[in-house]
């Protein structure tokens, strides 16, 4: 049996076939970071295990459902360029027929 893959299609590794290993890992030291963070700043282990699963809960959605099948770091690259080149996407060519009808 034969498969044809399009010239574009990009074949990503993933962790239980829904989360990529470069999110995972960025996910991973996240999660270390807050949770050193929460340790150095509250002594009781209970309000600990609220506060991380507060704070790193939504982050972890995030990456798991991302937002139209992309991941969270693509998705943040994008929103950055966005931000750099704002007027790159909202540019419209005017042509005769707009200022025509403008008028």
């Amino acid at each position: 049996m034969k498969f044809i893959f399009p010239k574009n299609y990009k074949l990503n590794r993933k962790i239980l076939g829904f989360l990529d290993y470069r999110t995972a890992i960025i996910d991973l030291c996240l999660g270390v970071f807050l949770l050193l963070i929460i340790r150095a700043i509250i002594s009781n282990l209970s309000t600990q295990i609220y506060v991380f699963i507060i704070l790193f809960l939504p982050v972890l959605l995030f990456s798991i459902l991302g937002t139209g099948g992309e991941n969270i770091i693509d998705f943040t690259i994008y929103i950055i360029k966005f931000f750099k080149n704002r007027k790159v996407y909202f540019y419209e060519k005017k042509t005769d027929w707009n200022l025509n009808i403008k008028k």
